[in-house]
């Protein structure tokens, strides 16, 4: 109990500080939250890219990257960010005589979790990383709340699937099982497609119960001022286009059967 409590604190504190953070930079004139930015590179494309770079090389080639910034730390008059795109990492190594004092005071009102555009040269460490040298850092987008700790991950499963964004967010497999369910959704609709079929959409409520034995879904639809039921399956309305002289169709919908959870 009282770790909870200490934990409760500690969270609040953490929000507040970050609360001031906000209020710093709109005090400085910067908009933690503009409506627009440049992307012109994603992680993934500038490493495919420079895979070749030598380390130690600097390019002239000028990006512009944006991501959520997951590392930062400070080392004398550098600073070393790593963000995450929708594709990967990518570092940002940022030299004070680069940046110059005003953007290089933007560093101390950064959190992780923020998110971040930067515009600079491609370059490759000493040490071997692929790397981002900004001469202009844009806050995108600040955050009031902080991630949870990354050495112990999000291992609640309560809260995994109660709030699926932080979900996204700590756990990279759970992004890959997205996309990869949009591809195999996209696969079976050109497959079908290909094969002479239609894709149409069907109604979602009846006013009948029908297609398979199952405990429906009820909701009152007002106007009417009478109860339907979320659709069970799509079988009987499918038929019905059939019978109406639609040769090949299908639909890849939702069907609702109140038969418990998992």
């Amino acid at each position: 109990m009282a770790e909870n409590t200490a934990a409760g604190i500690a969270a609040t504190d953490e929000r507040a500080m970050r609360r001031a953070r906000r209020q710093a930079l709109i005090d400085a004139g910067v908009n933690p939250y503009p409506i627009t930015s440049e992307v012109t590179a994603h992680a993934a494309e500038l490493e495919a890219q420079y895979a070749d770079l030598a380390d130690g090389a600097d390019t002239e080639d000028v990006v512009s990257v944006a991501g959520r910034i997951r590392a930062l730390r400070k080392q004398g008059k550098a600073a070393f960010i790593v963000l995450e795109d929708v594709s990967g990492s990518i570092q940002l190594f940022c030299r004070h005589d680069v940046l110059g004092d005003e953007a290089w005071g933007l560093l101390g009102k950064l959190d992780l979790g923020d998110i971040l555009g930067a515009t600079g040269a491609v370059m490759r460490t000493r040490r071997g990383q692929l790397s981002v040298s900004p001469t202009a850092l844009t806050v995108l987008s600040k955050s009031l709340r902080p991630l949870p700790e990354k050495f112990h991950g999000l291992t609640d499963r309560e809260v995994r699937y109660r709030q699926r964004y932080v979900d996204l967010i700590m756990n990279p497999e759970v992004r890959d099982v997205f996309r990869k369910r949009s591809r195999i959704v996209s696969l079976i609709r050109r497959f079908m497609e290909a094969d002479g079929y239609m894709e149409v959409e069907t109604p979602m409520m009846h006013a009948i119960l029908g297609g398979a034995n199952a405990k429906p879904f009820v909701t009152h639809f007002n106007a009417l001022d009478r109860d339907f039921y979320l659709r069970i399956a799509t079988e009987l309305p499918l038929k019905r286009l059939i019978v109406g002289g639609l040769e090949r169709v299908f639909e890849i919908g939702r069907n609702f059967r109140n038969e418990g959870m998992d």
